[in-house]
């Protein structure tokens, strides 16, 4: 492998297409003698995954560079040349990108590629979430999308985000066609390249402003629950939000001051986008340290609540202050709010649509479906990520049009509550936030005391999400040996419990251990287990698709002794759980 990475490090320090002062880099590098950096640049190609790509920025095969933008651009463009081709037709492509280091530089690239290929860049003039891409996508009705972000990673991140003509992360059959013309490509030299300014005088790549912008926000103020107690009572919240030096402040500000928020207070060091995020170890709000400023601010301005977003706001995290004490809700509690006051509102109001239903993922907390269950709004089940939650609803508005979605959601704090986008929306869901949050305070309550309303009528759960991080080569080797370890466990126990059917997303089986039968799991194929224990708890477990890291998800349920016992319980049954991981997970 070495030997590879040094052969591919050299054909890269000679290749005429990559420009003199990176193949310069790459030169000295050779020169400064066999080494580590070496090999983890150059002893793989970067993948296209089947959303994308992600990898640290820096120059060689295995980095996030203008020359694989290029080349995954171009694999986007035949794909969507092959699959449809031009004969006098109009073809396009919307480009967004968020505040990351080379973000629009990488923007930039890309249209340069589409238009050579014949295809119309839509461009925003500025960085934008990636709602909007989606909105333009569909706006525009172009072939595809492209959002130039590596989301909530690290500043040494960036990565390209694929959509299809329907607004969705591109799915099968089109990410494999993607990937398989990604792979074709040998020679960065093969791409086409149109020259920048050349492209946008001839209409080749066409700037998108404030108009695409404005219907977008439009459409979500269209989708408010309680648009006229918003209006007449906004300014009794008072919010405090954080942007992290994303895109999020211009365009979550907006939605807010729309519906009729203004008593905002903005977080000052975070509010300008800045791709190192200086702030912050990584700019992810699922994180409690993401927020601390906006905590700090809190305390000392007052507030209601802190909500921040990730650096391409379509995650979201929050926090308030009850009794003293500091709550950060995870994704499953937010989604939980969510969900029940959009069924609960639309249904009093006498506006739930016919055959209503709404989409969550395999790790996400099943009591949603006791809520859904309730207001006679089905429910559908995908694996893990917004595109196959959105995937399936673009199956649905094809094949059952009578059909009306009305939520989307997923633990890993993203959710979606209308149809004009096909992904999570960050924008909107600070702003169903914020109507959930006023609608409580009205009634004397806060969210904590709301979500324990629920938890009282629908029954407790509690999910915990444990991430262990294994970086380069050596770490992706080792998450490789973590999952086989769980795959091929000798007895059927997990945590000194008994698990009663083990699912094997990647062999696509579910197999009993209490009749010794195995059913097939109607899902696509994917890197996923999940221990489905005799107890009533689950735990899942996967590699992430984007990010070093391997993921648990714990989910309990816990049916004895009052809410805070139950509390309590769940509490103490996680830690052993944990433990239990952690231990397999170091010596494995």
């Amino acid at each position: 492998m070495e030997e590879q990475a040094l052969q591919r490090a050299s054909d890269w320090a000679k290749n005429p297409a990559i420009d003199e002062k990176d193949r310069k880099e790459i030169k000295e590098l050779i020169d400064g003698g066999f080494n580590e950096e070496l090999v983890e640049r150059f002893y793989r190609d970067l993948e296209f995954g089947t959303g994308g790509m992600r990898a640290k920025l820096g120059q060689g095969t295995y980095r996030m560079n203008k020359y694989n933008i290029r080349k995954a651009s171009q694999a986007v463009a035949s794909t969507v040349l092959k699959e449809d081709p031009i004969d006098g037709k109009n073809h396009g492509i919307a480009i967004s990108y968020d505040s990351r280091r080379f973000s629009e530089e990488f923007a930039k690239e890309a249209a340069c590629v589409f238009a050579a290929n014949g295809i119309t860049a839509y461009l925003y003039k500025r960085m934008n979430p990636v709602a909007l891409v989606s909105f333009s996508t569909r706006h525009n009705k172009c072939n595809a999308g492209v959002m130039v972000t590596a989301s909530h990673n690290p500043p040494e991140y960036n990565g390209y985000k694929v959509f299809w003509g329907d607004g969705a992360q591109v799915t099968p059959p089109n990410d494999k066609n993607v990937i398989d013309q990604f792979n074709s490509i040998t020679d960065y030299g093969t791409v086409k390249l149109a020259d920048f300014d050349t492209a946008l005088k001839e209409n080749k790549i066409v700037m998108v402003g404030e108009d695409v912008e404005d219907l977008y926000y439009d459409a979500i103020l269209g989708k408010a629950i309680n648009p006229k107690l918003c209006k007449e009572n906004g300014e009794q919240l008072k919010i405090i939000y954080t942007a992290l030096h994303g895109t999020g402040h211009i365009p979550c500000n907006r939605a807010l001051n729309d519906l009729g928020f203004t008593n905002i207070l903005n977080v000052p060091e975070q509010q300008e986008p800045d791709g190192d995020f200086p702030t912050v170890s990584s700019p992810n709000p699922e994180n409690a340290e993401a927020l601390d400023l906006g905590v700090k601010l809190m305390r000392k301005e007052g507030g209601d609540m802190v909500m921040g977003t990730d650096p391409d706001t379509d995650r979201v995290g929050i926090a308030l202050e009850k009794d003293g004490q500091i709550v950060y809700l995870n994704g499953n509690q937010i989604g939980i709010l969510m969900l029940h006051y959009i069924c609960s509102n639309l249904t009093e109001q006498g506006r739930m649509p016919k055959e209503p239903y709404y989409v969550r993922t395999i790790v996400t907390t099943p009591l949603q479906d006791k809520i859904a269950e309730k207001y006679g709004v089905e429910k559908e089940v995908t694996l893990t990520g917004f595109k196959w939650i959105c995937g399936r609803v673009n199956v649905i508005e094809k094949e059952e049009p009578n059909r009306n979605f009305v939520f989307g959601t997923e633990e890993s704090f993203g959710y979606l509550n209308h149809d004009y986008v096909r992904d999570k929306d960050g924008v909107s869901s600070i702003a169903l936030l914020s109507e959930i949050a006023l609608y409580y305070k009205l009634k004397g309550k806060d969210l904590v005391d709301a979500l324990d309303d629920i938890y009282t009528e629908f029954g407790f759960s509690h999910e915990t999400l444990l991430c262990l991080v294994y970086e380069g080569k050596a770490g992706a080797e080792k998450i490789d040996r973590i999952m086989e370890h769980f795959r091929n466990l000798p007895d059927p126990m997990f945590a000194n419990e008994a698990v009663h059917t083990l699912k094997d997303y990647k062999s696509g089986e579910a197999n009993s251990y209490f009749d010794n039968t195995v059913e097939k799991l109607n899902l696509p194929p994917t890197n996923a287990l999940g221990f489905f224990l005799k107890s009533g708890d689950t735990v899942f477990l996967r590699p992430s698709g984007t990010e070093p890291k391997i993921k648990f998800y714990i989910m309990l349920q816990v049916t004895e002794g009052s809410l805070e016992e139950k509390k309590k319980k769940a509490e103490d049954k996680t830690e052993k759980i944990l433990a239990y991981i952690q231990d397999v997970a170091e010596r494995t």
